[in-house]
């Protein structure tokens, strides 16, 4: 069912375009086809049951919570042994640092890690929010066993318990 205003956003969303001027080197935005519907919609592409792409195997939904035991005992230790502060980072800075980070950890043969981002302005930071986009991608994705929120005393909201895979053994 289409609403009402359907129509109004697709009118502005056509003055808009006619006029504003995109940075250089960079394409203009497309137009927001999604909430839309109708004639103005993009074509849905068409799903492909078992498709062979591995990353998107790998990519399929959000990391899990850890299991509530792992979860007691991370909130238990003294000192996590692997902690990763993220503080004054940019987006794209902390991403690598992070991917880099997680998988050497993995490689050494650690469990878990602490990944402090910080709470950001009122609890919405921009690192807080992407970091489980992040870890449910590839690469991390197939070394990221589980995710989830610290103790108070290692950073609470700010700070995330992230548990690893056992390294694979060949």
């Amino acid at each position: 069912m289409r609403r009402a205003d359907d129509h109004d956003g697709a009118r502005l969303w056509a003055v808009v375009s006619r006029t504003i001027r995109p940075f250089p080197g960079r394409s203009p935005a497309p137009p927001p086809t999604a909430s839309l519907g109708g004639p103005l919609a993009a074509p849905a592409k068409p799903r492909v049951r078992g498709s062979s792409d591995p990353a998107r195997k790998e990519a399929s939904g959000p990391v899990p919570a850890i299991e509530p035991g792992r979860r007691r005992k991370l909130e238990k230790a003294a000192d996590p042994a692997s902690r990763l502060d993220l503080h004054g980072q940019n987006h794209d800075g902390a991403r690598d640092l992070l991917t880099r980070f997680i998988l050497l950890r993995h490689a050494e043969g650690r469990r878990s890690v602490l990944v402090i981002t910080g709470r950001g302005a009122l609890g919405q930071g921009v690192l807080r929010r992407h970091l489980p986009e992040w870890l449910a991608q590839p690469p991390l994705r197939g070394v990221v066993a589980g995710v989830s929120e610290a103790h108070r005393r290692h950073g609470g909201e700010g700070a995330f318990y992230v548990a690893l895979k056992r390294l694979a053994r060949g």
